[in-house]
């Protein structure tokens, strides 16, 4: 089982947005060191999700330089808001900076607000994800000759004559990770042989207190369409191994209740930056095209911290994660920077660092 670290920290005010970025590098480093096995960033605008968050691409370089041994992905890439040829471009360069270690996940979004910053209704999102995917696959299929490629994607448009360049790093372009959620989703994951994300909620509820239910539903069918499609064994074993699981908040003490306690702190601090941002989002959907229709609640809700956090001694961590392991999931992806990055919060982030790698990550790197 890999480990993977999300650079999902928060910023709640202007003056903060350097120091966190600086800080969130240093994170990094102490992941790499530790032998995490990769860093994932989100793909986030003016909601204060953090900084760095509206144009990743470019921290996901910056570190590739820093630390050619480790992947790096993307937990998502809001497809919608992203120019195709843009997009096929960007993740080109990055694969050839990664030299072929990179994971882009891609989803069509979250928030109204980010959706109306693009010229994208929200309601509109998945339609026009799923043609700029299509779209980039055809941009890097492009040879010089082929005929131009027209571009009529609601808020995209333009017309390619030529090629993108560069080329991919290897014979294919880099791997994507659909969300598993929907069949078609999964099966594009499977059929191209690329990992998946695996949820661990079932739409409109993104909460719950039984959230391995939820994983194995989508992993074994995510699993079963992987080996129907006829894969050699290295892809489908490639493609298991960086099945990822996702916890939006990850902490470790080296007692149970400590960790609980601290965790409190941790999400009450994310909930506060969530009810700022909300009232941004409310305006955002005064109108039908961008109502929401998923249905959340507060992270202090048991039913959230059971579906998005991973919390504990390292003893616990390690019983939790044991039938994840045995379902065969292939990466788990920690949040260790929740929330606005105070100093208490970033002093947090690397205890947990510490405990995962010498006391929890050990028990699993041999599976």
């Amino acid at each position: 089982m890999r480990f993977s670290v999300f650079l999902n920290a928060r910023s709640t005010s202007p003056d903060q947005d350097g120091r966190l970025i600086t800080d969130l590098i240093d994170h990094s480093d102490r992941a790499a060191a530790a032998g995490f096995d990769a860093i994932f960033m989100p793909d986030h605008h003016f909601n204060g999700y953090m900084p760095v968050a509206s144009d990743s691409f470019i921290l996901a370089g910056y570190l590739a330089a820093k630390h050619p041994d480790l992947h790096f992905g993307f937990s998502v890439v809001s497809v919608p808001l992203h120019h195709p040829v843009r997009f096929a471009e960007r993740v080109s360069i990055l694969d050839h900076l990664t030299k072929g270690k990179l994971l882009v996940g891609v989803g069509s979004g979250t928030t109204p607000e980010e959706m109306i910053g693009f010229a994208v209704n929200y309601k509109d999102a998945g339609a026009i994800a799923e043609k700029n995917l299509a779209l980039a696959e055809a941009l890097w299929a492009k040879q010089m000759d082929d005929p131009a490629i027209e571009i009529d994607n609601g808020p995209h448009q333009g017309r390619v004559l030529q090629r993108i360049t560069p080329a991919p790093y290897g014979e294919k372009h880099a791997r994507l990770m659909p969300v598993a959620m929907k069949e078609s989703s999964a099966r594009r994951a499977a059929v191209n042989g690329w990992p998946a994300f695996i949820p661990a909620f079932t739409p409109p509820q993104i909460y719950g207190t039984e959230p391995y239910s939820h994983v194995k539903k989508y992993f074994d069918t995510y699993k079963a369409m992987l080996l129907e499609a006829g894969h050699p064994d290295a892809v489908i074993a490639d493609a298991l191994s960086w099945s990822t699981h996702s916890y939006q908040c990850v902490h470790l003490a080296e007692t149970d209740a400590q960790a609980r306690e601290e965790l409190e702190i941790i999400l009450q601090g994310y909930q506060d930056a969530v009810d700022r941002e909300n009232e941004f989002n409310r305006r955002a959907e005064s109108g039908e095209a961008n109502k929401k229709t998923d249905v959340n609640i507060s992270a202090l809700h048991e039913g959230w911290i059971g579906t998005w956090c991973l919390y504990g001694s390292p003893e616990t961590v390690i019983e939790h994660l044991r039938p994840y392991a045995e379902l065969g999931i292939g990466n788990i992806l920690c949040g260790t920077t929740t929330g606005p990055l105070t100093e208490q919060r970033l002093a947090y982030a690397n205890q947990t660092l510490d405990l995962l790698s010498r006391k929890v990550m050990p028990a699993f790197k041999g599976r």
